[in-house]
């Protein structure tokens, strides 16, 4: 859970620093919290499989 933790976090720095004005490090938390929602289903999904 550690993962969606750590993506929940970057979404909510991104909505802070959009609200703010910096468009670039908004974008940028965006992205890296994305990767890390992706991470954390594929790893989920494989292990229910498992």
């Amino acid at each position: 859970m550690a993962i969606l933790e750590l993506a929940i976090a970057f979404f909510v720095l991104a909505i802070v620093a959009g609200v703010m004005g910096a468009g670039g490090v908004a974008g940028l938390s965006m992205d890296i919290a994305k990767w890390l929602v992706i991470i954390f289903l594929v790893l989920a999904i494989v292990s229910f499989v498992l």
